[in-house]
């Protein structure tokens, strides 16, 4: 019988306007929420790429904050809402232990390339796993993430 092949995991970043829903309200609701309101059909489609146990850097935007400031794992797959909106369901895993900001990535040279860069208006981004290690890196990592604080 063949061995069952590992899936991979993979990383995206989800952009929120910190006054529509912020990290504190992620927190705050048992850290559950359902990840809707994607219109842009390429946010839409990696959306709908991500499989269960991803992470997700959870990333402030607007004119005031623009910065990782924690990270989600996907609980559920796309699914159809009652208003035949997709979603996914994510879960928070943990805050940053240090915010990292967008004029910080960009000026860090093991960021180079991020999609984050290329497409700044997209709202689902997929970041590579080397650029997700390089911002956990700079953040000091997230709570959750088996390191021990220093």
């Amino acid at each position: 019988m063949a061995a069952k092949k590992s899936q991979k995991k993979h990383y995206w970043l989800l952009k929120t306007e910190p006054g529509e829903w912020s990290w504190e309200d992620q927190a705050s609701n048992n850290g559950l929420s359902n990840w809707d309101g994607v219109k842009n059909n390429q946010a839409k489609k990696n959306l709908k790429s991500m499989k269960l146990n991803d992470l997700c850097f959870f990333y402030h935007s607007g004119a005031k904050s623009r910065c990782v400031v924690g990270v989600v794992s996907v609980v559920r797959e796309w699914y159809c809402d009652d208003k035949e909106n997709g979603a996914v369901d994510v879960q928070a895993v943990g805050e940053m232990r240090r915010r990292v900001d967008l004029k910080e990535m960009k000026r860090d040279d093991g960021i180079k390339g991020f999609e984050l860069f290329r497409q700044p208006r997209l709202s689902v981004v997929p970041v590579e796993e080397s650029v997700w290690e390089r911002v956990c890196e700079i953040g000091g990592g997230y709570e959750g993430d088996g390191n021990q604080d220093v």
